[in-house]
């Protein structure tokens, strides 16, 4: 008898493998840690083979399991044309749309709420990462849609936006200044410091994140000044200093794959209006 190999199964081993730990895997595919040890632990018993080596705290891939990532990721994508494919007509969903953070806040309870609503049928999966991160995911098929930032002359540009300085205008008077930055890579924290530089000023990193709510908060407690968009604070003024260099600007950008289906394409149209009024 053959060996059926669950999708669910397959989708979990590729999350893990995405996005490198059983932590993010789980919030991906939205299954419990424990859920999730158990499916791989499934899929091992299933192809007779250890699939990773856990080293510390991180989970690397043995020979066995780069053979399988390759043939998983096929599997995943044939048969998610499968269902696309028969489901012609209808939302077969999910709708995959990734974006930044900065644009969290406004389109999570905005745009995917409004879409819901007229779309109660619909299916919706989100994901919040670095443009980066999600021009990867993009190009494995694993999003349909990529709402982002790039470089003002960036062909899939909605908007163009001016980046500013936030922070307390006491810090920038220091002989060193201190700076709150998301990490690398990221596209404000390399103008924020590119901009010093270029101006002969002296700066440090004071706080370093992951996380931009925790980049506000290390902002809005006097630990830094950072560089964002006008979405950073809200309706905050941004600081102006006589000694703070200019900044470039930067564009918003929708990136889309190239076969949508009804679902997504209503969604990339709904999301690209919410953009262009940001």
């Amino acid at each position: 008898m053959p060996v059926n190999l669950p999708t669910n199964l397959l989708r979990s081993f590729v999350a893990i493998v995405d996005t490198g730990s059983m932590l993010n895997a789980s919030e991906q595919v939205f299954v419990t840690q424990s859920a999730l040890s158990l499916q791989i632990k499934r899929l091992e018993e299933l192809v007779q083979q250890t699939l990773f080596l856990r080293e510390g705290r991180r989970l690397n891939l043995t020979s066995a399991g780069e053979v399988l990532l390759d043939y998983a990721r096929r599997v995943l994508l044939l048969h998610d044309e499968a269902v696309a494919a028969v489901s012609a007509g209808r939302f077969a969903g999910p709708a995959r749309i990734g974006m930044v953070q900065d644009f969290a806040d406004s389109l999570l309870s905005g745009l995917l709420s409004r879409f819901s609503e007229l779309h109660p049928d619909a299916q919706i999966y989100a994901r919040v990462a670095g443009t980066a991160e999600l021009q990867t995911l993009l190009d494995r098929r694993e999003l349909d849609i990529l709402l982002g930032f790039a470089a003002p002359n960036d062909p899939h540009a909605v908007t163009i936006a001016p980046m500013s300085w936030y922070g307390e205008a006491a810090l920038v008077e220091r002989d060193v200044i201190p700076l709150a930055v998301l990490e690398e890579p990221c596209r404000f924290r390399e103008a924020a410091i590119r901009a010093l530089e270029d101006s002969g000023l002296q700066w440090r990193i004071a706080v370093e994140t992951p996380n931009l709510a925790t980049l506000k908060a290390a902002v809005g407690a006097g630990l830094g000044v950072t560089c964002r968009t006008h979405l950073f604070l809200g309706d905050s003024e941004a600081l102006e200093h006589e000694r703070l260099p200019q900044l470039p600007r930067v564009a918003a950008i929708l990136r889309a794959g190239d076969k949508l289906d009804k679902a997504a394409h209503r969604l990339a149209e709904l999301a690209r209006e919410t953009v262009q009024t940001l």
